[in-house]
């Protein structure tokens, strides 16, 4: 930063108190005009102090080596040399243009305005004071909206204004300090740990920046680390009250997740459970631990096997965090559990781009292994078998369903129900076809397709199995015994 060219113009004229040692001092302050003619500022700062030292109550001195200070991006230090010059002499228009443009720079813009207002009493047509005030007034309505914004929790636009404030007054920590917590709270974690690094480069004792520093480790989930630095901020300011409940949240939300991690090694669920659900209430802000916690909360409810529960969990953990891998495994698992395998194989192919891994791509293969299996004729269900019934489960499932199903045993219905019943009765034959032949069942469950192994269920003949399984022709037949009843008949 670089105070303005008229502020810094260096003063020459000896009318600011003339002392005994005068010539001397006056020759030290040429030296010194003469190195900030070249911005060579150290060696004129050097040079203006040399003068102050022999010649104390001179305005102009304090005010040269206030310009050179602000050169130097020292404006705390000018500040102090600027009100010194306007002590020795209040009249000294550009002393009181330094102290304003010091104290808006560090972020005062209400002293600043006052300062600036002093100029135009002594100089009313002063353009640079008019502008001056101008900024200043500028900068006090973004602190305004900033604070505002802040409250509705409106973080992008804080940072908005505090970037606008910064170009005037770029040393302001209080504004840095204010974006870069913003900045934290919106989860760009890097730029907030820049900025507040900066700071405590110039200044490690700063409270303000120690918390922030915390704060981006507790939202990234290092919580040990940021307690640290919370630790250290309250060392530097007992009543930093912000850096007090961030400290105590992350405190408890540690305790409560290692809580909750202890429960569920143990295998009690139902304690796991509620203590995750207490530690996502301690606080909303932490979005990557809370999306931890979700994934644990839904690691508990697939163990409960409360399925719709473990995926809602899931599902919070990575509209939080997007690029959580573990949520998207682990919902992906319950998507298969529950027979959702579309949502399962999109799950896994999101992690399978993420993490081109063996693994992650069996995964995704089996997913889509049953989704292929979900979308055929389901011949387990069709015979109301389980998927490891033996062969003699099958046969006598067959059998009962094929009775059922007969159409000879509905001839005395509608068309509509005749049409129906022949439809099943045909599925059934086909599903004792390919699970009663071991080779057929073995490619039926690996999820092969039938018909390009040459099996076209379209051209079988239900009857011919099911005369077949019965014995063949003339073997079996139906017999009414009054309306709407039957009795079977085997020869």
């Amino acid at each position: 930063p670089h105070a303005s060219l008229e502020c810094c113009v260096l003063d020459s004229s000896p009318k600011h108190g003339v002392l005994l040692p005068f010539r001397e001092a006056e020759s030290f302050k040429e030296q010194g005009n003469a190195y900030y003619a070249k911005k060579d500022y150290n060696e004129a700062y050097n040079y203006y102090t040399k003068a102050i030292d022999t010649c104390p109550n001179n305005a102009s001195y304090y005010g040269n080596r206030a310009a050179t200070l602000m050169m130097l991006g020292r404006f705390r230090e000018a500040l102090g040399d600027a009100q010194q010059s306007v002590r020795l002499d209040d009249s000294f228009v550009r002393g009181h243009l330094r102290e304003g443009k010091c104290h808006l720079s560090l972020g005062n813009a209400m002293a600043a305005s006052r300062c600036f207002q002093r100029v135009l009493e002594l100089d009313h047509k002063n353009s640079q004071a008019q502008q001056e005030l101008k900024n200043a007034t500028t900068v006090l309505e973004y602190e305004k909206i900033a604070e505002v914004d802040f409250e509705k929790r409106d973080f992008r636009k804080v940072v908005f204004c505090m970037d606008r404030a910064l170009e005037f007054a770029p040393a302001c920590h209080r504004f840095k300090i204010l974006k870069a917590e913003c900045l934290a709270l919106l989860g760009r974690y890097p730029e907030a740990q820049s900025v507040a690094s900066d700071i405590l480069r110039m200044d490690s004792t700063n409270a303000d920046a120690l918390y922030v520093r915390g704060l981006c480790l507790y939202y990234e989930d290092c919580i040990e680390k940021a307690v640290q630095f919370f630790v250290q901020a309250l060392r530097m300011a007992p009543d930093h009250e912000k850096a007090c409940i961030a400290c105590r949240n992350a405190k408890a939300l540690k305790a409560k997740k290692e809580d909750g991690n202890k429960a569920f090694k143990d295998g009690n669920y139902k304690l796991a459970y509620e203590l995750y659900t207490e530690a996502l209430g301690i606080d909303p802000n932490n979005i990557k631990t809370n999306a931890k916690l979700y994934c644990n909360r839904g690691t508990v409810n697939s163990k409960l096997r409360k399925l719709e529960e473990a995926i809602d969990d899931c599902t919070n953990a990575v509209k939080l965090d997007d690029t959580y891998i573990k949520a998207y495994l682990r919902r992906a698992q319950c998507y298969m559990d529950t027979e959702q395998y579309e949502d399962a194989v999109r799950d896994y192919e999101k992690v399978y781009q993420t993490e081109k891994t063996k693994e992650h791509k069996q995964l995704l293969k089996n997913a889509q292994v049953e989704l292929k299996k979900s979308k055929r004729k389901d011949y387990y269900k069709i015979l109301g078998v389980d998927k490891n019934a033996s062969e003699d489960e099958i046969k006598k499932a067959y059998r009962k369903r094929a009775l059922m199903h007969h159409p000879d045993r509905h001839s005395g219905a509608s068309a509509e129900v005749q049409k129906e019943e022949e439809k099943k009765f045909k599925e059934v034959g086909e599903a004792f076809t390919i699970l009663s032949d071991p080779k057929k069942k073995a490619r039926y469950d690996s999820g092969q397709d039938l018909e390009e192994d040459g099996l076209n269920m379209g051209d079988f003949d239900a009857n011919n199995i099911f005369k077949a399984f019965f014995g063949g022709p003339g073997g079996f037949s139906f017999e009414a015994s009054g309306p709407g009843n039957f009795f079977f008949q085997f020869g």
